[in-house]
């Protein structure tokens, strides 16, 4: 096992009617920015629920946060909390709104221009970079990205996605109520159990470096995501199986899956490309990606992939060969048992696609990837040949 630091400082409040903690944890005399998505947080009356719990602190709103939150939008907010002397942020919304309240948060006492915060990738901002910033909270209302209990971030600008990585950036604290995820569209909800199978497996079909701890953590993630995935989207108002949703999806992304061992994400670094280039849902582009690059990659993860097929889909019989097929080939039915298809052209992207891909791959520096950043541009073609 590799050494690690680990440190998360985010309090969780779970379970059903938890938005009264946030008149506890949200300081009293705090002036309050609410950012919201598209809208549907406001409709469900999940804004108005949170404003009423506020009392009487000075409450102003931002909206329109995109599914991929874009840095034009985002600067936009900055210049709310510098305007009206903001003091607490509440983000009311999935892992893009609140991604972007992590920028947010991050840009409002940067003094330099804001874009400089996109260049870092996976290096942490440093302190003396930011060195303050507007604390937050959250009200998650998609589980998928995890977002709600970690620093990290994705930014669109341009034509490329940027990750934004800083220690200042954990929530406060987060509130997770699954009855608030009811109302979700049934492709959003397959799409975020996707995402949290897959940051799962980023951290788990790698190498083995004997971390029985993490493996096990992960196994159990991936279970319980296939046993209750079909439940989850086919029944909304199933408590106990989006319960089990919600806590897996902050459990896979939350430091403690990846903590001392190897980690790939070449599967998400090629996704965000799909996504920028042509539009694709971020966990479709993961269900399209992940069977490929598992075929593709299936010597250098040889180990990992047979331990995923015995202890996750409990492949018993057949030689170290027909293992790792069956394996992949019920990933791959895994996502489409979910309503989600697995190949590009079912997408209308065709192979004649696949250089503009490559070119941006490139051009964002995704030259060397995965666990032992030995993933060239050449495989990363392979890759996407196989998921045509």
């Amino acid at each position: 096992m590799f050494d690690f630091d680990f440190y998360n400082p985010t309090r969780i409040l779970f379970g059903k009617d938890r938005l009264e903690g946030i008149d506890k944890y949200v300081p009293a005399d705090a002036t309050v920015l609410i950012t919201y998505g598209g809208g549907s947080a406001k409709r469900s009356g999940t804004i108005d629920k949170v404003k009423t719990t506020l009392g009487n602190r000075k409450v102003y709103e931002f909206g329109g946060i995109e599914p991929n939150p874009r840095y034009e939008t985002l600067v936009k907010a900055v210049e709310i909390v510098r305007n009206e002397n903001i003091d607490f942020i509440l983000a009311v919304g999935g892992g893009s709104v609140i991604d972007g309240t992590k920028f947010i948060t991050l840009a409002s006492y940067y003094k330099g221009d804001s874009r400089d915060l996109l260049k870092y990738g996976f290096m942490p901002i440093p302190f003396d970079v930011v060195s303050k910033v507007v604390p937050f909270g959250t009200v998650l209302t998609l589980p998928a990205t995890g977002s709600e209990m970690n620093s990290g971030a994705v930014i669109s600008y341009e034509h490329g996605k940027f990750p934004v990585m800083c220690e200042l950036a954990f929530p406060k604290f987060s509130i997770l109520d699954p009855t608030i995820t009811f109302t979700l569209p049934k492709m959003q909800v397959a799409n975020g159990v996707i995402d949290a199978f897959v940051h799962t497996t980023e951290q788990y079909l790698t190498y083995p470096v004997d971390g029985k701890v993490q493996d096990r953590i992960a196994e159990g993630i991936l279970q319980t995501l296939i046993e209750i995935g079909e439940t989850t989207v086919a029944e909304p108002e199933n408590y106990d199986a989006r319960a089990n949703h919600v806590w897996c999806a902050t459990l896979a992304l939350n430091g403690i899956v990846g903590a001392g061992v190897p980690q790939d994400w070449a599967t998400h670094m090629i996704g965000h490309e799909l996504t920028a280039l042509f539009g694709i849902d971020h966990g479709q582009t993961l269900a399209i990606v992940l069977p490929s690059l598992l075929e593709v990659r299936r010597e250098q993860k040889r180990a990992k992939l047979l331990q995923y097929a015995e202890r996750v889909w409990h492949i018993e019989s057949g030689n170290e060969e027909e293992k790792v097929d069956l394996a992949i080939q019920k990933t791959r039915e895994f996502f489409e048992s979910l309503g989600v298809k697995t190949h590009l052209s079912q997408y209308g992207v065709g192979a004649n696609k696949i250089p503009v891909v490559i070119e941006q791959l490139k051009a964002h520096g995704m030259t060397a990837l995965s666990e032992t950043q030995d993933l060239t541009l050449d495989i990363s073609q392979k890759i996407l040949e196989g998921a045509v």
